[in-house]
């Protein structure tokens, strides 16, 4: 065998291991969340291709409409989150009386919330959509008034929601959701 066609295998071999060692240290644990040596997750890669959620939920329990109001004074914020599950769906619309800074984010359970991933932040007086939750958690808004005037949020929700959770400067406040009202 030439030396060139030596070069070549020995290229083609190394090129070979190189692959398998980058699909089971880095695509792995980022795309299929398989983690056999565990430098994925000490790299912060696992489960880096999003959250696994199937297009079909089923509950069951009816879905529950919630409909609550804020009045944030120039400068005040609030937080508002809805307890979620894995797949479960949430319609929902909010309107202020003025233009507030808000961040629709949540928090995995079990994670810091400072690990929180927002999903739409801006500034507007209303936004509406649905919210399926990718992972079991914590799910909402913070809105914050950084106008002169006071302003009056209005939040409807229908979806599968058991408990709501409010922070703000009195603290945390949790409330039950029922589907009887």
């Amino acid at each position: 065998m030439s030396e060139s066609s030596h070069n070549i295998w020995l290229s083609s071999g190394l090129s070979l291991l190189a692959a398998i060692v980058v699909f089971i240290v880095f695509v792995l644990p980022a795309e299929f969340g398989r983690d056999p040596t565990g430098l994925g997750s000490l790299m912060g890669v696992r489960g880096m291709s999003g959250y696994d959620v199937s297009a079909l939920s089923l509950e069951t329990y009816d879905p529950i409409e919630d409909a609550v109001e804020f009045s944030l004074y120039p400068f005040e914020s609030i937080e508002y989150k809805y307890e979620l599950n894995q797949g479960q769906a949430m319609l929902y619309q909010w309107r202020a009386g003025g233009e507030v800074v808000f961040d629709f984010h949540s928090e995995e359970k079990g994670t810091a919330p400072e690990d929180s991933v927002s999903f739409s932040v801006g500034r507007g007086d209303s936004e509406r959509g649905s919210y399926v939750a990718p992972y079991d958690g914590k799910h909402g808004w913070y809105w914050e008034n950084r106008g002169d005037e006071e302003v009056v949020v209005k939040l409807r929700t229908v979806g599968y929601a058991r408990a709501s959770i409010t922070y703000s400067a009195q603290g945390e406040f949790r409330r039950a959701l029922s589907a009887e009202k």
